[in-house]
């Protein structure tokens, strides 16, 4: 019988170890003596070297409550712990069961006795998203003539934007809101990005903007909703293609003042659908004290309005992440400069915006906060926006259609290719 373990005692499991020819525990030892086994099985305790040491610890410890040993079998063992005897003597180290085939160790948080190798699954799934690549799809939203182009350009550093410049002298602007999307492949490093940029040409530049937020909600509820069919179809493809939108890079008029009612009205009706990430565009256009004061109302402003913007509180997995993300939410909105040239600053090439009192540095962060924002939006938020978008959004917009509809049915591959015609 194994000892009875009181109630208010929690041992620590431990890993069991069989070195061939154990002999008795020396005098010193700090192992008490164990009983016979069921069946006549004799079960010597493992030596000191056997028992793993918990990480921290500078020696053996007291384990009287943690091993419990005793043999299952028919006969008894011809060595002195571990010899099998005629129905096989088994030595188990657990926290009150048994052991019956081989030793099993229960419970969480084993210290290891050696190398097993399960550190390298970050190498293999390193190794596999480098060949299959990953996707990143971020939207612009801000009226004409904000650099929502050339920010784009300068965060990863190619033209991957729809246009670089501003409307034609023969381009009409357009009437109603538009979408369009334009992908391109990047790769860095070995890694390979699909990043399509979602624009939004004539939004909040007509002279009546009621309701110009509405084909852009309706625009990522189908990408939603294209993602939600691919995953009920009866042969579902290997890899489902992903066009959800990770992030919504809104820019906010640099004015000084507070934010227009279009601002809010859009941020609070697709804060619930999509991560709004706000930016101050333009921001040479105000001092640095200007700047301050003008972050600081906004802030307070999207606060009593009740919008929620990435990275959300209740979001946060732990204090590490709590931490964090209090530092970037107390920076928010960010106050950028876009630029794709370069000018010569001190013998280096820098990329940034000549005025006749100087050059504005794009990515010095004395003079913008560009790089905050990039290293925010590529370096160390990038995976949580995806994830965040499928486990969240996306999961809210499932829900919700699959109650609507009773669920949806199956759809098989010649409704969707016809779908796809």
């Amino acid at each position: 019988m194994s000892d009875v373990v009181p109630p208010e005692v929690r041992p620590k499991p431990a890993v069991p170890a069989k070195p061939p020819n154990v002999g008795a525990p020396s005098p010193s030892s700090p192992f008490p003596p164990q009983g016979p086994g069921v069946g006549g099985g004799v079960s010597a305790p493992p030596p000191p070297s056997a028992i793993p040491v918990p990480i921290g610890s500078h020696g053996p410890r007291d384990v009287s409550r943690d091993v419990s040993s005793h043999s299952v079998g028919h006969g008894v063992g011809h060595g002195p712990g571990h010899g099998p005897g005629h129905g096989g003597a088994h030595t188990a180290v657990h926290n009150g069961g048994h052991s019956h085939g081989g030793s099993h160790s229960t419970g969480s948080g084993s210290t290891l006795l050696g190398y097993i190798g399960i550190d390298t699954i970050i190498e293999q799934m390193r190794k596999k998203t480098m060949k299959t690549g990953f996707d990143f799809n971020i939207m612009v939203v801000g009226h004409s003539g904000l650099g929502k182009s050339t920010l784009v350009n300068t965060l990863f550093k190619s033209q991957v934007s729809r246009k670089s410049a501003g409307w034609a002298r023969d381009e009409k602007i357009p009437k109603t809101v538009e979408i369009k999307a334009v992908s391109h492949v990047l790769e860095e490093g070995g890694v390979k990005m699909k990043l399509t940029v979602v624009d939004t040409p004539g939004f909040g530049d007509q002279i009546n903007n009621d309701n110009c937020w509405e084909p852009i909600s309706k625009y990522i509820n189908e990408q939603y909703e294209k993602f939600l069919k691919e995953e009920v179809n009866i042969t579902r493809k290997k890899r489902i293609p992903d066009t959800r939108v990770h992030c919504c890079l809104y820019f906010i008029p640099p004015t000084g003042h507070s934010l227009r009612q279009l601002d809010v009205e859009f941020m609070k009706r697709l804060s619930h659908s999509v991560n709004i990430i706000p930016v101050i565009a333009k921001a040479d256009t105000l001092t640095i004290e200007e700047r301050q004061e003008f972050k600081q109302r906004v802030r307070k402003e999207l606060e009593m309005g009740g919008i929620e913007f990435y990275p959300q509180k209740e979001f946060d997995e732990d204090m590490e992440d709590k931490s964090d993300n209090d530092k970037i939410r107390e920076a928010m909105p960010f106050a950028v400069v876009g630029s794709d040239k370069e000018y010569q600053v001190n013998g280096k090439r820098v990329l940034g915006r000549k005025t006749p009192w100087g050059i504005v540095e794009v990515e010095n962060s004395n003079h913008c906060e560009f790089a905050l924002l990039r290293d925010f939006l590529i370096r160390s938020h990038l995976q949580d926006l995806k994830e965040v978008t499928h486990n969240i959004h996306y999961e809210t917009y499932r829900a919700k259609r699959l109650n609507e509809n009773g669920g949806l049915h199956p759809i098989s591959s010649s409704d969707t290719q016809e779908s796809n015609l």
